[in-house]
C-alpha cells in the first residue's frame, strides 16, 4: 500500500505547474491581500497560488509533503524568475510558529490537528484563505475533481469550516451545496476568509 507521500508524487508525476490553478478563494479575493508581507502556501501541491501571491509581491514559503510537487514547483519558479522557498514537508503543529504569516492559503487540504497552529501561525490583521471539499457532495465527485477524498475525515461537515476558523473575524464565507442550479456556482467546497484578530479585539 502507498504511503501518502508516494501516492502524492505518483499524482503530481502527471501535471505541470504551468497547468494547476490558483485556489478560487484566494483569485477571486485577491483585492483582500496586503501589498507586502510573509505567505505561506500549505499543502501547496503544484504551487499554483504561491506563485500568485509571489506575483503579488509577497515573499512566499510553500510546503507540500510531495517530493516531486515541490521539486516541480522549484524548477518552474527559477524558469519563471519568481522566488519562492518551497520546502517538502510533512506538516505537523510544531511546523508552525506563532505571528509568522501576513497571509496564510490553505486549498483542498484538511488535517484537523493543524487549525489551532494554522490560525497561530498568522500574524494580527494577517488573513486566512481556505477551500476545500465538503462531505455534501452536490455533484458527483467523477465529474467535479478526481482527487476528491472519500474518507469523511478529510471532508468538512456542513458549516464546520465556520466552527474551525471561529477564533477568526469572518471576512467571507461560501458553501452553496445543493441550493439552485448545480451546473453553475461553487459545488462540493467550501471557502472562507477570515482576518487574526488584534490582542484585545
Amino acid at each position: 500500500m502507498l504511503g501518502i507521500s508516494d501516492k502524492w508524487d505518483s499524482i503530481y508525476t502527471k501535471l505541470e505547474p504551468a497547468t494547476s490553478i490558483v485556489a478560487p478563494v484566494l483569485y477571486e479575493n485577491s483585492y483582500l491581500l496586503p501589498k507586502q508581507g510573509l505567505a505561506l502556501d500549505l499543502a501547496c501541491g503544484l504551487g499554483a497560488s504561491a506563485l500568485f501571491l509571489a506575483r503579488q509581491g509577497l515573499a512566499v514559503t510553500a510546503w507540500d509533503i510531495s517530493e516531486v510537487a515541490i521539486a516541480k514547483l522549484k524548477t518552474y519558479s527559477a524558469q519563471q524568475s519568481i522566488q519562492i522557498n518551497a520546502c517538502q514537508q510533512n506538516i505537523t503543529p510544531q511546523s508552525l510558529k506563532k505571528d509568522s504569516y501576513d497571509v496564510i492559503v490553505v486549498t483542498r487540504f484538511l488535517d484537523r490537528s493543524l487549525m489551532n497552529a494554522i490560525i497561530s501561525a498568522i500574524k494580527p490583521n494577517g488573513l486566512l484563505f481556505y477551500q476545500t471539499f465538503t462531505r455534501e457532495q452536490a455533484i458527483p465527485p467523477e465529474t467535479a475533481n478526481r482527487h476528491i477524498p472519500r474518507n469523511p475525515d478529510y471532508l468538512l461537515a456542513e458549516n464546520e469550516l465556520l466552527s474551525l476558523c471561529s477564533a477568526l473575524r469572518l471576512i467571507f464565507y461560501r458553501e452553496n451545496g445543493g441550493c439552485g442550479n448545480l451546473q453553475n456556482g461553487l459545488r462540493n467546497e467550501a471557502q472562507l476568509i477570515g482576518q487574526k484578530r488584534t490582542t484585545g479585539d
